[in-house]
């Protein structure tokens, strides 16, 4: 009893620490919430329109009604340029909140990206995207259930948080390449950089206050690819990793799909994978004052199990993180669970294969 008490200490020291330090928001099942990943997904799709909805729980078996939520919805569409070339836009909303304080951010972004074919002919392609956007977005908390030792005097609460709530803008930028073997192969690489203009995300911002608190830029790197192991099987590996000041995530693993109609392209298809997350985590601080640094060490997060339904336009997936960290303690191998829908928008298409796919 007494380790999970500070087992749970701990965790709530890890989630005010990660809401001053502000963390983004992330997804298990990130090739199944494009436009989050990278703006250059923007209109990389074999559609003309796709709709993405994502849902994200965590740790609700340890917060209760407390949990940690995410939701995002997008929407984006190609457009052809000349005889080769797309145009892709696209708008995404996000919001997420977390643990008693409610501390929540709410993003809407405008995402824009170009993609060129640099080499192939109709059924075998190369294309370079270039992909930015631009946001909008509010951050919040409720102090009501906050208690901290430095507020208590012989009156009761004497301090408050000066705002509540604010806007701020961001900004980011992205590249992918990608390459179209065949109806059966195919792969891609990407990179991403968020918050390019790091902008303040204080809650202090009293007139004539010079506190800052920069959100720090996160740098993305991911890869993926389809190959045919038979004639209905293929296997689907893919991998992302993130960075951003102190933090660090690498989440890779692979999905099985399975062709269920007379088509073994993507008409009809069912997934299951097995992912694994690792991260960095902060172990405690050396020097003082100006010299005072943090010590960082890597750790494994989770192991994630995810299945997939494919049926003609519309895709269903659902993931689930086991928890493997030092807080299984408290909350033993229950992590997160995800949902993600897809539904694609499609029409006639003269040009033959564009992209991969996801």
């Amino acid at each position: 009893m007494r380790r999970i008490c500070k087992v749970c200490l701990l965790f709530v020291f890890v989630s005010i620490f990660s809401l001053i330090q502000a963390q983004d928001i992330h997804f298990t099942q990130f090739y199944m919430s494009p436009l989050n990943l990278n703006p250059a997904l923007t209109g990389v799709m074999n559609c003309k329109t796709r709709m993405v909805l994502n849902y994200r729980n965590q740790w609700a078996a340890v917060l209760k009604a407390n949990a940690y939520n995410t939701f995002s919805a997008s929407y984006d569409q190609k457009i052809a340029v000349g005889r080769e070339d797309y145009f892709g836009i696209g708008g995404s909303i996000w919001g997420d909140v977390a643990g008693a304080s409610r501390f929540g951010t709410t993003q809407g972004r405008l995402s824009l990206s170009y993609s060129k074919k640099m080499a192939g002919y109709r059924k075998k392609a190369s294309y370079l995207v270039i992909g930015a956007d631009a946001a909008l977005a509010q951050r919040s908390i409720s102090e009501e259930d906050l208690r901290w030792p430095s507020q208590i005097n012989g009156n009761g609460m004497a301090e408050a948080i000066a705002n509540q709530q604010f806007l701020y803008g961001d900004l980011a930028a992205g590249l992918l390449w990608f390459s179209v073997i065949d109806d059966y192969t195919n792969w891609y690489v990407g990179a991403a950089v968020h918050h390019l203009n790091r902008p303040n995300v204080t809650f202090y911002r009293q007139s004539g206050s010079k506190s800052q608190a920069e959100l720090s830029s996160r740098f993305t790197i991911h890869a993926g690819m389809q190959y045919p192991l038979q004639k209905r099987i293929s296997i689907l590996p893919f991998g992302v990793y993130m960075a951003q000041g102190p933090h660090m995530e690498v989440n890779a693993g692979a999905n099985l799909r399975f062709a269920l109609g007379p088509s073994r392209i993507t008409n009809q298809s069912w997934e299951i994978g097995t992912w694994y997350r690792i991260g960095r985590k902060t172990t405690g601080f050396t020097g003082t004052g100006s010299e005072r640094e943090e010590t960082t060490a890597l750790h494994s997060d989770a192991l994630i199990l995810s299945t997939r339904f494919n049926y003609e336009n519309f895709g269903l997936g659902f993931s689930y993180d086991i928890n493997v960290s030092g807080l299984r303690a408290a909350n033993p191998f229950n992590g997160a669970f995800e949902f993600s829908m897809v539904y694609n928008i499609c029409g006639p298409e003269t040009r033959g294969v564009y992209c991969p796919r996801f």
